[in-house]
């Protein structure tokens, strides 16, 4: 059985960014993350252990979220990474994550960059 586990618009201040402003000022981000998986034994269990733990999937989005990249295409794909290497049952995964309100030198709501892997 083919499941997705979705964990939609996370938000975070980090400090990304390819402007030294950016790294010193910092600013909102968004992160969503879709995990595609087997999930049928947990579906049949109900058993948090035979499932991807989304507290979990959450605090290495957070951790990486924490660590400076200047560019967002770095932070995702670290996202990534760190998702599968962390949990075997996931056969793909993709991260969208949003830079709000960018210094792009116009009113934009953000830009973003989804990698799927």
């Amino acid at each position: 059985m083919k499941t997705q586990l979705i964990l939609n618009d996370m938000k975070f201040y980090a400090y990304h960014g390819a402007f030294k402003e950016e790294t010193m000022i910092g600013g909102q981000y968004s992160v969503s993350i879709v995990l595609d998986a087997d999930l049928s034994k947990a579906a049949e269990t109900d058993k948090l252990e035979d499932t991807i733990d989304l507290q979990e999937v959450y605090n290495l989005v957070r951790k990486e979220m924490q660590l400076p990249s200047k560019l967002i295409e770095h932070a995702a794909y670290r996202i990534v990474k760190a998702i599968k290497q962390q949990f075997f049952q996931i056969e793909n995964v993709k991260v969208t994550l949003r830079k709000l309100n960018p210094p792009i030198g116009g009113q934009i709501e953000d830009e973003a960059i989804v990698i799927s892997e």
